[in-house]
């Protein structure tokens, strides 16, 4: 195994580098990365054991958890998990977010954490594809197949946005605002990054610049992904970002994506909620996260659905307005 230090404003990783193909052992490697806060970690975990059930002994799994803030014992708890062909790294982001923090806008459940994957491409050059993958999955197929998907030189390989092909709101949004159908508007929960070819069009800078370039309040993060890779999309089979808000499929879904509300750890009748649970129980946060729906009020109910009447008003809105992004700034990016 050969380590080489890469110092990127300010970080120093240490990483498992050769020039092309990266490999272990004689095993290729497949490198996942997720984005957490302390909150987060025990979901986390129980992707991390959803992962590690389906796992091929053909691969090396490389986890890279990016993060800001304190991790208060959850790194050696997660770490814990590591096996012969899986490791798990944590990597402080918090230098490198502050570089768009005057254009960040988070709003009800979002977080920084939604941003951290922007990353990716600038700070971790030795790989030229990378599948990045949100906390609040399931894995019922081996991600390697995932990672291995063929997406050619476009920028992604994503799933076309259940939610916005369920409600109507978002489907005006998307069209009217953003200029991108609902059918091309893809989720980035669960995403295969070209890194390589990310870089030829300095994506971080091209990103911060859309960012700028107007007050995103939908989902400002995936907007701007789908504005700057639109027509560069490979679109995988739904399969692989099942969302309950879908409803239920005649196959049983490849990766399965709790997503906005839909949490199985705070709402009783969630589509696919076994599989969370049953992956829960294989993880040391089974009570934690017990407490979790335990503690989860009906004040906080009430917040949630008021939370998704008032996206669903500024979808509308933004696809009424006539200086949205689209008729304001247009495609000059």
């Amino acid at each position: 195994m050969r380590h080489t230090a890469l110092r990127n404003n300010g970080i120093v990783l240490f990483v498992q580098a050769i020039e092309k193909e990266i490999v272990m052992d004689g095993a290729k490697i497949i490198p996942v990365f997720f984005a957490a806060d302390e909150k987060y970690m025990p979901y986390l975990a129980v992707a991390l054991a959803s992962l590690k059930a389906v796992k091929s002994k053909d691969y090396y799994y490389h986890i890279h958890v990016l993060y800001t803030g304190a991790l208060n014992g959850y790194a050696k708890k997660l770490k814990a998990m590591e096996e012969d062909d899986l490791t798990i790294q944590f990597i402080d982001v918090t230098q490198e977010l502050a570089r768009i923090q005057d254009c960040m806008i988070c709003r009800d459940y979002y977080t920084p954490a939604i941003y951290y994957r922007l990353l990716i491409p600038e700070l971790f050059p030795q790989f030229d594809k990378v599948l990045y993958m949100d906390c609040d999955t399931i894995a019922l197929t081996d991600v390697a197949e995932l990672y291995g998907t063929d997406i050619g030189e476009n920028y992604i390989g994503a799933v076309a946005d259940q939610a916005v092909a369920a409600v109507p709101a978002f489907r005006e949004y998307t069209k009217n605002a953003l200029g991108i159908e609902a059918e091309k508007y893809f989720n980035s929960g669960v995403i295969v990054m070209n890194l390589k070819e990310f870089r030829k069009v300095h994506f971080y800078k091209k990103f911060a610049q859309v960012l700028r370039s107007y007050n995103f309040t939908i989902a400002p993060d995936q907007d701007v992904l789908n504005l700057i890779c639109k027509d560069k999309v490979c679109y995988l089979n739904g399969g692989w970002n099942q969302m309950p808000i879908a409803g239920k499929d005649a196959k049983t879904p490849k990766l399965i994506h709790y997503n906005l509300t839909m949490k199985p750890w705070h709402y009783d009748g969630v589509l696919y909620e076994e599989y969370f649970w049953h992956f829960a129980a294989q993880t040391e946060f089974l009570d934690v996260i017990n407490e979790a729906k335990k503690s989860f009020t009906p004040e906080m109910a009430q917040a949630d659905e008021e939370g998704a009447k008032r996206l669903v008003a500024l979808a509308r809105a933004e696809a009424e307005n006539p200086n949205n992004f689209i008729r304001s700034v247009g495609t000059k990016f």
